[in-house]
Protein backbone atom coordinates (compact mmCIF):
# COMPACT_ATOMS: atom_id res chain seq x y z
CA UNK A 1 0.00 0.00 0.00
CA UNK A 2 2.98 2.20 0.66
CA UNK A 3 3.95 2.18 -2.80
CA UNK A 4 0.60 2.53 -3.97
CA UNK A 5 0.21 5.58 -1.73
CA UNK A 6 2.99 6.86 -3.90
CA UNK A 7 1.52 5.69 -7.20
CA UNK A 8 -1.81 7.32 -6.25
CA UNK A 9 -0.13 11.13 -5.88
CA UNK A 10 1.84 10.49 -8.53
CA UNK A 11 -1.25 9.61 -10.86
CA UNK A 12 -3.49 12.03 -8.94
CA UNK A 13 -0.85 15.11 -9.89
CA UNK A 14 -0.69 13.65 -13.85
CA UNK A 15 -3.89 13.14 -14.54
CA UNK A 16 -7.17 15.26 -14.50
CA UNK A 17 -10.09 13.87 -13.88
CA UNK A 18 -12.71 14.23 -16.74
CA UNK A 19 -15.58 17.09 -16.00
CA UNK A 20 -17.40 16.86 -18.62
CA UNK A 21 -20.49 18.25 -17.46
CA UNK A 22 -18.56 21.60 -16.10
CA UNK A 23 -18.56 24.77 -18.48
CA UNK A 24 -15.24 25.77 -18.83
CA UNK A 25 -14.33 29.03 -20.83
CA UNK A 26 -12.24 28.98 -24.11
CA UNK A 27 -11.70 24.65 -23.78
CA UNK A 28 -11.61 22.37 -26.17
CA UNK A 29 -12.40 18.51 -26.80
CA UNK A 30 -9.44 16.40 -27.63
CA UNK A 31 -11.22 12.71 -27.03
CA UNK A 32 -14.57 11.51 -26.85
CA UNK A 33 -14.08 8.05 -25.01
CA UNK A 34 -17.63 6.01 -26.05
CA UNK A 35 -20.43 8.68 -24.00
CA UNK A 36 -17.81 10.84 -22.05
CA UNK A 37 -14.65 13.24 -23.24
CA UNK A 38 -11.71 14.30 -22.37
CA UNK A 39 -10.87 18.23 -22.52
CA UNK A 40 -8.14 19.77 -23.92
CA UNK A 41 -7.00 21.41 -20.30
CA UNK A 42 -7.29 17.81 -19.05
CA UNK A 43 -4.95 16.54 -21.48
CA UNK A 44 -2.47 20.17 -21.42
CA UNK A 45 -2.37 19.74 -17.69
CA UNK A 46 -1.54 15.77 -17.79
CA UNK A 47 1.39 16.60 -20.16
CA UNK A 48 2.28 19.72 -18.44
CA UNK A 49 3.08 17.55 -15.57
CA UNK A 50 4.60 14.92 -17.25
CA UNK A 51 7.57 17.64 -18.64
CA UNK A 52 7.55 18.42 -15.01
CA UNK A 53 9.08 14.70 -14.11
CA UNK A 54 11.27 15.07 -17.02
CA UNK A 55 12.68 18.34 -16.39
CA UNK A 56 16.19 16.80 -15.71
CA UNK A 57 16.10 14.92 -18.95
CA UNK A 58 13.53 16.71 -21.84
CA UNK A 59 16.17 14.78 -24.16
CA UNK A 60 14.21 11.74 -23.07
CA UNK A 61 10.84 12.99 -24.01
CA UNK A 62 9.06 12.60 -27.55
CA UNK A 63 8.38 15.15 -29.68
CA UNK A 64 5.37 17.26 -28.26
CA UNK A 65 2.64 15.86 -30.33
CA UNK A 66 3.68 12.06 -29.54
CA UNK A 67 3.94 12.72 -25.86
CA UNK A 68 0.93 14.15 -26.33
CA UNK A 69 -0.67 10.99 -27.76
CA UNK A 70 1.10 9.01 -25.34
CA UNK A 71 -0.40 11.02 -22.21
CA UNK A 72 -4.08 10.96 -24.18
CA UNK A 73 -3.60 7.44 -24.81
CA UNK A 74 -2.97 6.84 -21.03
CA UNK A 75 -6.16 9.10 -20.09
CA UNK A 76 -8.50 7.32 -22.32
CA UNK A 77 -7.56 3.61 -20.92
CA UNK A 78 -7.89 5.41 -17.13
CA UNK A 79 -11.29 6.47 -17.74
CA UNK A 80 -12.32 3.63 -19.49
CA UNK A 81 -11.15 1.67 -16.53
CA UNK A 82 -12.82 3.97 -14.48
CA UNK A 83 -16.40 3.54 -16.29
CA UNK A 84 -16.18 -0.34 -15.99
CA UNK A 85 -15.47 -0.18 -12.82
CA UNK A 86 -18.61 1.60 -12.14
CA UNK A 87 -20.65 -0.15 -14.18
CA UNK A 88 -19.53 -3.57 -12.35
CA UNK A 89 -20.87 -2.01 -8.80
CA UNK A 90 -17.18 -1.00 -7.80
CA UNK A 91 -17.47 2.13 -5.98
CA UNK A 92 -15.12 4.49 -3.53
CA UNK A 93 -17.17 6.58 -1.04
CA UNK A 94 -16.01 9.96 0.32
CA UNK A 95 -14.90 8.61 3.30
CA UNK A 96 -12.10 6.08 2.10
CA UNK A 97 -11.28 8.91 -0.45
CA UNK A 98 -10.75 11.17 2.65
CA UNK A 99 -8.65 8.42 4.49
CA UNK A 100 -6.55 8.03 0.97
CA UNK A 101 -6.15 11.14 1.12
CA UNK A 102 -4.63 11.59 4.74
CA UNK A 103 -2.41 8.68 4.16
CA UNK A 104 -0.74 10.18 1.09
CA UNK A 105 -0.35 13.31 3.45
CA UNK A 106 1.03 11.27 5.96
CA UNK A 107 3.13 9.44 3.63
CA UNK A 108 4.50 12.57 2.71
CA UNK A 109 5.01 13.91 5.83
CA UNK A 110 2.80 16.78 5.36
CA UNK A 111 -0.79 17.87 6.84
CA UNK A 112 -4.01 17.57 4.61
CA UNK A 113 -4.22 21.10 4.50
CA UNK A 114 0.07 21.55 3.07
CA UNK A 115 -0.78 19.31 0.26
CA UNK A 116 -4.04 20.52 -0.62
CA UNK A 117 -1.51 23.98 -0.55
CA UNK A 118 0.78 21.92 -2.75
CA UNK A 119 -1.46 20.91 -5.45
CA UNK A 120 -2.88 24.42 -5.38
CA UNK A 121 0.88 25.60 -5.98
CA UNK A 122 1.06 22.97 -9.28
CA UNK A 123 -1.90 24.16 -10.23
CA UNK A 124 -4.65 21.30 -9.18
CA UNK A 125 -8.08 22.05 -7.34
CA UNK A 126 -9.04 20.08 -4.89
CA UNK A 127 -11.99 18.82 -6.53
CA UNK A 128 -9.50 17.59 -9.17
CA UNK A 129 -7.42 15.87 -7.20
CA UNK A 130 -10.11 14.29 -5.14
CA UNK A 131 -11.76 12.95 -8.29
CA UNK A 132 -8.36 11.54 -9.16
CA UNK A 133 -8.00 9.92 -6.40
CA UNK A 134 -11.51 8.22 -6.43
CA UNK A 135 -10.66 7.20 -10.15
CA UNK A 136 -7.39 5.31 -8.92
CA UNK A 137 -9.13 3.72 -5.79
CA UNK A 138 -11.50 2.10 -8.56
CA UNK A 139 -9.22 1.50 -11.05
CA UNK A 140 -7.14 -0.65 -7.76
CA UNK A 141 -10.42 -2.19 -6.88
CA UNK A 142 -11.22 -3.11 -10.51
CA UNK A 143 -7.74 -4.94 -10.81
CA UNK A 144 -8.36 -6.55 -7.74
CA UNK A 145 -11.72 -8.16 -8.36
CA UNK A 146 -10.10 -9.31 -11.56
CA UNK A 147 -7.29 -11.01 -10.43
CA UNK A 148 -9.68 -12.63 -7.56
CA UNK A 149 -11.93 -13.99 -10.93
CA UNK A 150 -9.42 -14.25 -13.02
CA UNK A 151 -5.95 -15.58 -12.06
CA UNK A 152 -5.28 -18.67 -9.96
CA UNK A 153 -1.54 -20.36 -9.65
CA UNK A 154 -1.52 -24.30 -9.20
CA UNK A 155 0.71 -25.77 -6.09
CA UNK A 156 2.57 -27.53 -9.80
CA UNK A 157 2.96 -24.07 -10.69
CA UNK A 158 5.23 -23.06 -6.98
CA UNK A 159 6.81 -25.90 -7.19
CA UNK A 160 8.27 -25.98 -10.21
CA UNK A 161 9.87 -22.18 -9.60
CA UNK A 162 11.02 -23.54 -6.04
CA UNK A 163 12.79 -26.35 -7.72
CA UNK A 164 13.86 -23.53 -10.36
CA UNK A 165 15.51 -21.30 -7.74
CA UNK A 166 17.06 -24.22 -5.76
CA UNK A 167 18.86 -25.29 -8.73
CA UNK A 168 20.06 -21.88 -9.37
CA UNK A 169 18.58 -21.01 -12.20
CA UNK A 170 19.06 -17.85 -14.56
CA UNK A 171 16.15 -14.36 -13.74
CA UNK A 172 16.32 -12.38 -16.21
CA UNK A 173 15.43 -7.96 -16.19
CA UNK A 174 13.98 -7.18 -19.36
CA UNK A 175 12.87 -4.31 -21.00
CA UNK A 176 11.03 -3.79 -24.36
CA UNK A 177 9.44 -1.76 -26.86
CA UNK A 178 6.48 -1.78 -28.40
CA UNK A 179 4.70 -0.62 -31.61
CA UNK A 180 1.43 -1.45 -31.46
CA UNK A 181 -1.35 -3.00 -34.34
CA UNK A 182 -4.46 -2.43 -34.48
CA UNK A 183 -7.02 -5.86 -34.34
CA UNK A 184 -7.25 -7.06 -38.18
CA UNK A 185 -4.37 -4.88 -39.36
CA UNK A 186 -4.40 -4.39 -43.13
CA UNK A 187 -0.80 -5.18 -45.28
CA UNK A 188 -0.22 -1.35 -45.08
CA UNK A 189 -0.29 -1.25 -41.02
CA UNK A 190 1.73 -3.98 -41.23
CA UNK A 191 4.27 -2.81 -43.17
CA UNK A 192 4.36 0.25 -41.13
CA UNK A 193 4.59 -0.83 -38.62
CA UNK A 194 7.56 -3.24 -39.42
CA UNK A 195 9.64 -0.35 -40.80
CA UNK A 196 9.03 2.01 -37.42
CA UNK A 197 10.29 -1.32 -35.43
CA UNK A 198 13.37 -2.09 -37.70
CA UNK A 199 14.38 1.97 -37.90
CA UNK A 200 13.87 1.88 -34.45
CA UNK A 201 16.70 -0.64 -33.86
CA UNK A 202 19.10 0.73 -36.42
CA UNK A 203 19.08 4.27 -34.49
CA UNK A 204 19.52 1.65 -31.09
CA UNK A 205 22.91 0.00 -33.49
CA UNK A 206 24.38 3.00 -34.32
CA UNK A 207 24.14 4.61 -30.86
CA UNK A 208 22.17 7.78 -30.92
CA UNK A 209 19.69 6.62 -28.17
CA UNK A 210 20.00 3.87 -25.57
CA UNK A 211 16.81 1.64 -25.14
CA UNK A 212 15.33 3.11 -22.27
CA UNK A 213 15.39 6.72 -23.84
CA UNK A 214 14.04 5.30 -27.21
CA UNK A 215 10.92 3.28 -25.20
CA UNK A 216 9.94 6.81 -24.30
CA UNK A 217 10.16 8.56 -27.64
CA UNK A 218 8.96 5.58 -29.50
CA UNK A 219 7.24 2.80 -27.62
CA UNK A 220 3.25 2.30 -28.03
CA UNK A 221 3.29 0.04 -24.76
CA UNK A 222 1.73 1.38 -21.39
CA UNK A 223 4.87 1.55 -20.03
CA UNK A 224 6.64 3.45 -22.52
CA UNK A 225 7.25 6.57 -20.21
CA UNK A 226 9.21 4.13 -17.66
CA UNK A 227 11.61 3.23 -20.25
CA UNK A 228 9.75 0.35 -20.85
CA UNK A 229 11.19 -1.61 -17.72
CA UNK A 230 9.53 -5.03 -17.51
CA UNK A 231 11.11 -5.91 -14.04
CA UNK A 232 12.49 -9.61 -13.39
CA UNK A 233 11.55 -12.50 -14.91
CA UNK A 234 12.39 -16.68 -14.43
CA UNK A 235 12.77 -18.48 -17.53
CA UNK A 236 9.54 -19.88 -17.14
CA UNK A 237 8.02 -16.14 -16.56
CA UNK A 238 8.59 -15.63 -20.21
CA UNK A 239 6.89 -16.64 -23.33
CA UNK A 240 8.43 -19.49 -24.98
CA UNK A 241 8.83 -17.87 -27.95
CA UNK A 242 11.39 -15.34 -25.97
CA UNK A 243 12.74 -17.91 -23.09
CA UNK A 244 15.26 -19.24 -26.23
CA UNK A 245 15.98 -16.04 -27.17
CA UNK A 246 17.14 -14.43 -24.20
CA UNK A 247 18.70 -17.10 -22.52
CA UNK A 248 21.40 -16.59 -25.66
CA UNK A 249 21.72 -13.25 -25.07
CA UNK A 250 24.39 -10.57 -23.06
CA UNK A 251 23.40 -7.97 -20.80
CA UNK A 252 22.77 -5.26 -23.06
CA UNK A 253 22.15 -7.04 -25.78
CA UNK A 254 18.59 -6.25 -27.81
CA UNK A 255 16.67 -8.81 -30.46
CA UNK A 256 15.98 -8.37 -33.39
CA UNK A 257 11.89 -7.39 -33.96
CA UNK A 258 9.54 -9.89 -32.94
CA UNK A 259 6.10 -10.02 -34.41
CA UNK A 260 3.70 -11.12 -31.50
CA UNK A 261 -0.07 -10.62 -30.99
CA UNK A 262 0.08 -7.17 -30.08
CA UNK A 263 2.27 -5.57 -32.60
CA UNK A 264 6.13 -5.52 -33.12
CA UNK A 265 8.49 -5.44 -29.94
CA UNK A 266 12.35 -5.21 -29.69
CA UNK A 267 13.45 -6.81 -25.98
CA UNK A 268 16.39 -5.72 -24.40
CA UNK A 269 18.11 -7.97 -21.35
CA UNK A 270 19.14 -5.74 -18.84
CA UNK A 271 20.98 -8.00 -16.77
CA UNK A 272 21.14 -11.51 -15.24
CA UNK A 273 20.98 -12.70 -11.53
CA UNK A 274 21.17 -16.58 -10.00
CA UNK A 275 17.74 -17.16 -8.64
CA UNK A 276 18.97 -17.54 -5.36
CA UNK A 277 19.90 -14.12 -5.34
CA UNK A 278 16.32 -12.69 -6.48
CA UNK A 279 14.93 -11.45 -3.08
CA UNK A 280 15.93 -10.98 0.68
CA UNK A 281 15.55 -14.27 3.13
CA UNK A 282 13.81 -11.96 5.84
CA UNK A 283 9.96 -10.16 5.22
CA UNK A 284 8.68 -7.51 7.51
CA UNK A 285 5.74 -7.98 9.44
CA UNK A 286 3.76 -6.23 11.35
CA UNK A 287 1.67 -7.14 14.89
CA UNK A 288 -1.85 -5.42 14.86
CA UNK A 289 -5.40 -5.77 16.84
CA UNK A 290 -8.70 -4.74 14.93
CA UNK A 291 -12.29 -4.28 15.75
CA UNK A 292 -14.50 -5.18 12.77
CA UNK A 293 -17.90 -4.04 11.80
CA UNK A 294 -19.22 -6.50 9.14
CA UNK A 295 -21.65 -5.10 5.99
CA UNK A 296 -24.46 -7.83 5.90
CA UNK A 297 -28.27 -7.67 5.36
CA UNK A 298 -28.57 -6.34 8.68
CA UNK A 299 -25.87 -4.03 9.22
CA UNK A 300 -26.24 -1.18 6.13
CA UNK A 301 -22.45 0.45 4.97
CA UNK A 302 -23.85 3.18 6.57
CA UNK A 303 -24.32 1.64 9.99
CA UNK A 304 -21.18 0.36 10.39
CA UNK A 305 -19.41 3.73 9.84
CA UNK A 306 -21.18 4.73 12.66
CA UNK A 307 -20.28 1.68 14.77
CA UNK A 308 -17.03 1.97 13.84
CA UNK A 309 -16.76 6.11 14.42
CA UNK A 310 -18.60 5.36 17.62
CA UNK A 311 -15.94 2.61 19.43
CA UNK A 312 -13.20 5.22 17.93
CA UNK A 313 -14.20 8.16 19.66
CA UNK A 314 -14.10 5.87 22.77
CA UNK A 315 -10.94 4.13 22.19
CA UNK A 316 -9.42 7.70 21.93
CA UNK A 317 -11.33 8.46 25.07
CA UNK A 318 -9.31 5.71 26.80
CA UNK A 319 -11.20 3.18 26.87
CA UNK A 320 -9.06 -0.40 26.62
CA UNK A 321 -8.91 -1.80 23.01
CA UNK A 322 -8.72 -5.27 23.84
CA UNK A 323 -11.81 -5.13 25.76
CA UNK A 324 -14.03 -3.24 23.23
CA UNK A 325 -12.77 -5.84 20.77
CA UNK A 326 -14.05 -8.64 22.52
CA UNK A 327 -17.63 -6.95 22.70
CA UNK A 328 -17.96 -5.94 19.70
CA UNK A 329 -15.80 -7.05 16.66
CA UNK A 330 -17.33 -9.12 14.26
CA UNK A 331 -13.90 -11.47 13.34
CA UNK A 332 -15.14 -14.78 15.01
CA UNK A 333 -10.76 -15.86 14.25
CA UNK A 334 -9.45 -12.68 16.98
CA UNK A 335 -12.20 -11.41 18.78
CA UNK A 336 -11.74 -14.11 21.96
CA UNK A 337 -8.14 -12.67 21.69
CA UNK A 338 -9.31 -8.62 22.17
CA UNK A 339 -8.36 -8.35 18.08
CA UNK A 340 -4.97 -9.42 18.15
CA UNK A 341 -3.90 -10.87 14.63
CA UNK A 342 -0.87 -11.83 15.50
CA UNK A 343 2.38 -11.27 13.06
CA UNK A 344 1.27 -10.95 9.29
CA UNK A 345 2.97 -9.54 6.14
CA UNK A 346 1.62 -6.23 4.48
CA UNK A 347 -0.53 -8.08 2.20
CA UNK A 348 -1.65 -10.93 3.97
CA UNK A 349 -5.09 -9.01 4.66
CA UNK A 350 -5.64 -6.94 1.39
CA UNK A 351 -3.54 -4.14 -0.05
CA UNK A 352 -6.35 -1.43 1.77
CA UNK A 353 -5.56 -3.29 5.47
CA UNK A 354 -1.84 -3.42 4.89
CA UNK A 355 -1.51 0.49 3.48
CA UNK A 356 -3.56 1.08 6.98
CA UNK A 357 -1.08 -0.93 8.94
CA UNK A 358 2.29 0.40 7.22
CA UNK A 359 1.13 3.75 7.98
CA UNK A 360 1.08 3.61 11.36
CA UNK A 361 3.41 3.86 14.24
CA UNK A 362 3.76 1.72 16.92
CA UNK A 363 1.08 1.68 19.45
CA UNK A 364 -0.80 4.59 17.38
CA UNK A 365 -4.87 3.36 16.44
CA UNK A 366 -6.24 4.00 13.00
CA UNK A 367 -8.89 6.30 11.62
CA UNK A 368 -12.00 4.02 11.07
CA UNK A 369 -11.55 2.80 7.19
CA UNK A 370 -13.56 0.17 5.15
CA UNK A 371 -12.52 -3.03 2.90
CA UNK A 372 -14.07 -6.00 1.62
CA UNK A 373 -15.16 -7.37 4.50
CA UNK A 374 -16.37 -4.39 6.43
CA UNK A 375 -15.11 -1.25 8.51
CA UNK A 376 -12.21 -1.49 10.86
CA UNK A 377 -10.18 0.00 13.37
CA UNK A 378 -6.55 -0.91 13.78
CA UNK A 379 -3.91 -0.61 16.67
CA UNK A 380 -0.82 -1.94 15.47
CA UNK A 381 1.66 -2.95 18.11
CA UNK A 382 4.95 -3.80 16.47
CA UNK A 383 7.20 -4.66 13.35
CA UNK A 384 9.78 -6.91 12.81
CA UNK A 385 12.17 -8.55 10.00
CA UNK A 386 11.48 -12.64 9.67
CA UNK A 387 13.20 -14.77 8.54
CA UNK A 388 11.36 -16.79 5.57
CA UNK A 389 9.81 -20.12 6.58
CA UNK A 390 8.95 -22.69 3.84
CA UNK A 391 5.20 -21.56 4.52
CA UNK A 392 6.36 -18.02 3.39
CA UNK A 393 8.80 -18.63 0.75
CA UNK A 394 6.04 -21.00 -1.00
CA UNK A 395 3.50 -17.83 -0.13
CA UNK A 396 5.72 -15.38 -1.60
CA UNK A 397 6.78 -17.71 -5.02
CA UNK A 398 3.08 -18.21 -5.17
CA UNK A 399 2.71 -14.41 -5.18
CA UNK A 400 5.44 -13.64 -8.00
CA UNK A 401 3.70 -15.71 -10.25
CA UNK A 402 0.37 -14.54 -9.84
CA UNK A 403 1.44 -10.98 -10.40
CA UNK A 404 3.48 -12.19 -13.28
CA UNK A 405 0.20 -14.12 -14.80
CA UNK A 406 -1.92 -10.71 -13.93
CA UNK A 407 0.40 -8.37 -15.14
CA UNK A 408 0.09 -10.71 -18.76
CA UNK A 409 -3.96 -10.84 -18.35
CA UNK A 410 -4.53 -7.48 -17.51
CA UNK A 411 -2.62 -5.81 -20.25
CA UNK A 412 -4.67 -8.21 -22.75
CA UNK A 413 -7.94 -7.20 -21.03
CA UNK A 414 -7.19 -3.54 -21.30
CA UNK A 415 -6.16 -4.20 -24.63
CA UNK A 416 -9.56 -5.69 -25.33
CA UNK A 417 -11.68 -2.69 -23.37
CA UNK A 418 -9.33 -0.17 -25.69
CA UNK A 419 -10.88 -1.94 -28.74
CA UNK A 420 -14.62 -2.20 -28.07
CA UNK A 421 -14.35 1.43 -27.09
CA UNK A 422 -15.26 4.18 -29.54
CA UNK A 423 -12.40 6.76 -29.11
CA UNK A 424 -12.45 9.67 -31.55
CA UNK A 425 -8.98 12.00 -30.94
CA UNK A 426 -10.23 14.90 -32.31
CA UNK A 427 -6.69 16.82 -32.48
CA UNK A 428 -4.78 13.65 -33.94
CA UNK A 429 -4.94 10.85 -35.69
CA UNK A 430 -6.16 7.79 -33.59
CA UNK A 431 -2.70 6.13 -32.09
CA UNK A 432 -4.28 3.01 -32.87
CA UNK A 433 -5.50 3.49 -35.80
CA UNK A 434 -2.03 3.49 -37.73
CA UNK A 435 1.46 3.39 -35.96
CA UNK A 436 3.90 6.57 -36.86
CA UNK A 437 6.57 5.65 -39.97
CA UNK A 438 9.20 7.23 -38.41
CA UNK A 439 12.24 6.43 -37.70
CA UNK A 440 12.43 4.36 -40.90
CA UNK A 441 15.00 2.01 -41.21
CA UNK A 442 17.47 4.96 -41.89
CA UNK A 443 16.76 7.62 -39.44
CA UNK A 444 18.64 10.75 -39.24
CA UNK A 445 20.81 11.48 -36.84
CA UNK A 446 18.11 13.89 -35.55
CA UNK A 447 14.87 11.80 -35.79
CA UNK A 448 11.81 13.52 -37.35
CA UNK A 449 9.11 15.37 -35.48
CA UNK A 450 6.21 12.67 -35.91
CA UNK A 451 8.87 9.94 -35.17
CA UNK A 452 6.93 8.57 -32.21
Amino acid sequence: MKNFLACVLTAALLSAPVQAQQIQPIDGIAVVVDEDVILQSELDRAVANIRAQYADRTQQLPPPEVLERQVAERLVLLQLQVARAEATGVRATDQEVDQAIAAIAAQNQVSVEQLRAQLAADGSSPDQFRDSIRDELLVQRLRQRFAQTQISVSDAEVDAALESQQAGGEQFHLAHILVALPEAATPEQIATGKTKIEGIKSLLERGEMNFAAAAVRYSDSPNALEGGDLGWRAANEIPAAFAELVRGMQPGQVTDPIRGPSGFQLLQLVETRDAAQAGPSNVTQFQASHILIRIDENTSAEQAQAEAATLHARIVGGADFAELAREHSEDPSSQSKGGDLGWFTQDEFGPDFGGQIAALADGEVSAPFRTQAGWHIVKRTGVRQADVGDDNRRAQVRETIGRRKLEDEWNRFLRELRGEAYVDYRNDADPQATPDAAPTAEPPATPPADGG
